[in-house]
């Protein structure tokens, strides 16, 4: 230890003999070289899975498949944008709350209709869309996300309460926001083949999901049509060639609904305010205002006009741009890519020894499903602030926020537990001969 303190006064000493230019010459030595160093090994993971996939060609991409586009956005959602997909997806949810039917369904359901609801129907829905875009499309927690979504919606569509254009539309909006969000947002835009993968991956969402493609998009229609004929061409399914291609004709059929269907309407607004208070969630009261400000911000013209949202202020959507423009020069200049082992988690990978149920891993706003350990209920960042909200941590309240996990078979509104068990096999059973991970476009 003599030796070590030693060398660290030498250096000290050292230190302090140098002059300032010197001092500055040779910080600017180590921040530059520190900087290549970021520069380099930021876009690395994008090249290996570049030369990994080798889809350097619109004809190559059409080949790639539904395993290896899962793999593709799991890099995207875990490591290289964490933070911007999650935040995309939310807001894709909170987007589609600016469609009336969609809207108006909500509330006749009342999961919308006062906040006693609203906090688990959307950590519920955010439960069910997480477990098949983070495990892989054979796997059996994927399908049975599916699976049970589909038992949810599939009342709900056989009444019209819920109409296929609307579950379409809701489907572009997982599939587009990411990238769009990425593009504005993160530190690097999308590459072709990220949005090859984002195509891929959603259209084998779509196929499990049963939305019919052939009354909106139009090679779909084409496909149709030409197999009513008998010519339908081969080696295409719905008459899309790739991922691009199916991305780019549902984005532009989105933004083709959405200016005849988003629309001003009281139950947009009252469905946002719901889940508004939930992302500003752990806000202290006295700073509510500031999260309403930048959900705001975050809307385009015509959602918040369909919203009945006020503008955020000039000044305030100036310094949130601004604070997005210095977490991208950060992040790609100063902040070394994330690792493997720190990946972004949101649900336990194995099931409770207990109770044989998942958990939620961390939360940011009520504690539903998240397991009551010493870290989550007093250790953690969020059990620390919680507290001293007053807000409450895993394990409050007895089982009012289920500390004992979820049941993915049984997700869902308090009316449908215990309920579509015999569908929701018979649908596993039909992904697991139809959904291996294969290209859902040949």
């Amino acid at each position: 230890m003599d030796s070590i303190y030693s060398y660290l006064r030498e250096v000290i000493l050292s230190i302090q003999q140098l002059s300032m230019l010197e001092i500055t010459l040779y910080a600017s030595v180590i921040l530059g070289a520190y900087v290549l160093l970021v520069r380099s090994l930021r876009f690395r993971r994008i090249r290996q899975l570049e030369a990994h996939y080798n889809y350097d060609t619109h004809a190559s991409m059409a080949k790639m498949t539904d395993q290896e586009a899962w793999e593709i956005q799991r890099a995207m959602a875990q490591l290289e944008f964490p933070f911007t997909v999650e935040k995309s997806l939310q807001f894709a949810l909170f987007r589609t709350y600016g469609i009336p039917t969609i809207s108006k369904t909500l509330m006749k359901t009342k999961q919308f209709s006062n906040s006693l609801n609203s906090g688990k129907r959307y950590v519920d829905t955010c439960v069910l869309i997480g477990e098949f875009i983070v495990h892989s499309p054979a796997s059996v927690r994927s399908r049975l996300g599916l699976s049970r979504t589909k038992y949810l919606h599939q009342g709900y569509r056989n009444s019209g309460s819920v109409r296929e254009e609307d579950m379409l539309y809701t489907l572009s909006l997982f599939a587009t926001e990411p990238i769009r969000f990425i593009n504005l947002y993160e530190w690097r835009t999308a590459t072709e083949l990220e949005r090859c993968a984002m195509g891929v991956f959603w259209k084998s969402v779509g196929d499990a999901l049963g939305i019919d493609y052939s009354a909106f998009l139009p090679s779909a229609k084409a496909a149709a049509m030409a197999a009513e004929e008998g010519n339908a061409a081969s080696g295409t399914v719905n008459g899309f060639i790739d991922g691009i291609h199916w991305l780019d004709e549902i984005t532009a059929w989105a933004q083709e609904y959405e200016k005849k269907a988003m629309v001003p309407a009281q139950t947009n607004r009252d469905t946002a305010d719901q889940t508004t208070a939930i992302l500003t969630y752990a806000l202290p009261r006295p700073f509510k205002f500031l999260g309403n400000w930048f959900v705001s911000s975050m809307m385009d013209d015509r959602l918040r006009h369909a919203m009945i949202y006020p503008c955020a202020p000039y000044i305030a959507e100036k310094m949130i741009s601004l604070a997005f423009e210095t977490r991208k020069f950060f992040i790609r200049n100063l902040c070394l890519p994330r690792p493997e082992f720190m990946r972004h988690v949101s649900f336990t990978e194995k099931p409770d020894r207990q109770t044989g149920s998942y958990h939620v891993t961390h939360w940011t706003a009520e504690p539903f499903y998240v397991k009551p350990t010493l870290w989550n209920r007093w250790l953690s960042p969020a059990a620390i602030i919680s507290r001293i909200l007053g807000y409450p941590v895993p394990g409050s309240q007895g089982d009012k926020y289920h500390p004992q996990g979820y049941d993915l078979g049984d997700m869902g509104p308090q009316k449908f537990e215990g309920k579509g068990k015999d569908y929701v096999e018979r649908e596993m059973k039909t992904l697991e001969k139809e959904r291996r991970g294969q290209c859902p476009f040949f």
